[in-house]
């Protein structure tokens, strides 16, 4: 059974800290019924056009050890269920019921 770990706020939150940065990283979602996005760069509208609802993740791409280490910080203070992994970092916006969730 999944649950949702986030909200529209958090979403929100993403998407306005991305928006700040000099060069934002690249970003593409899937959705619960398991449709991935293209890869993307426009925070502004794309990321929100369809809502947040289905997202069962966001991968974050980075491109550099630099914008890796930025991103990173931004999201971690935003504090987010998620794992950096080697393209950069994946945020869950469902999880199944019986794994663990950590937090960035």
């Amino acid at each position: 059974m999944l649950y949702s770990c986030m909200n529209n706020t958090k979403w929100n939150k993403i998407r306005l800290a991305m928006l700040s940065m000099t060069s934002p990283p690249l970003w593409k979602t899937t959705s619960l019924n398991g449709y991935e996005s293209i890869v993307d760069g426009e925070w502004f509208y794309h990321f929100s056009k369809d809502g947040y609802s289905d997202i069962k993740y966001l991968d974050v791409l980075t491109n550099s050890v630099e914008q890796h280490v930025e991103v990173g910080i931004i999201l971690r203070a935003i504090h987010l269920p998620g794992i950096e992994t080697s393209f950069g970092y994946r945020i869950l916006g469902y999880a199944d019921s019986a794994d663990y969730v950590g937090y960035l």
